[in-house]
């Protein structure tokens, strides 16, 4: 499902650069700010290097919100807002409890015009950060922060001058170092979150 809903958003996007690189655009003007507010869907792709163990990451729904910059017409930074509870576990083992995740992201962004539309791509950088750790089953859990990278693509339909409806997919590149106590003993391991964030919502320009 995640990679027909992202399929059909880049087949849009190459439709709609098609048609905006036909179409002259003889109005200069543009705003060179737009806030938005997001519902988002958070869902982990998890991965690690635990031997004969997988560690499982709930998929969280969330508010978010993010600010654009406009350099030119095209050319755009967003800055992304957000924080997102996660409950872990070990898959058909033990509980760990749940952590919350504040990855702030900067995107670089390439916009298109096409009539009401406006479709973009964008790729960036994020930190995140990891707090309000619940241990479970387990002594401590201690989750690294860590960089990551991410990769978006997007639909702006413009209700009116000021008033627009967004549709938004990123892609985060995310690993962190988590340390669990035991109790007996202190257990490392490297888990790939990489989370595939769908987002819903509305935004506006000033």
């Amino acid at each position: 499902m995640k990679k027909v809903v992202f399929s059909a958003i880049l087949a849009c996007l190459c439709v709609f650069s098609i048609q905006a690189q036909d179409e002259e655009t003889t109005n200069d003007d543009f705003s060179k700010w737009q806030a938005r507010f997001r519902i988002i869907s958070v869902i982990p792709s998890v991965d690690d290097d635990i031997e004969g163990a997988d560690v499982d990451i709930a998929t969280a729904f969330v508010p978010e919100f993010d600010f654009t910059y406009f350099f030119n017409r095209n050319l755009a930074a967003e800055l992304i807002l957000a924080t997102t509870k996660h409950d872990v576990e070990i898959e058909d083992g033990a509980d760990l409890g749940h952590v919350w995740l504040l990855p702030p992201t900067l995107n670089l962004q390439y916009h298109f015009y096409a009539d009401d539309f406006k479709p973009y791509v964008g790729a960036g950088i994020n930190y995140t950060m990891f707090y309000g750790v619940d241990e479970g089953d387990f002594e401590d859990i201690d989750y690294e922060n860590a960089i990551g990278f991410s990769l978006q693509a997007g639909l702006d339909y413009n209700l009116n001058e000021k008033w627009f409806l967004n549709l938004d997919i990123k892609k985060m590149f995310l690993k962190t170092d988590v340390t669990v106590d035991t109790g007996s003993g202190e257990l490392e391991a490297e888990v790939d979150i990489n989370p595939l964030v769908v987002g819903l919502g509305v935004g506006m320009k000033f």
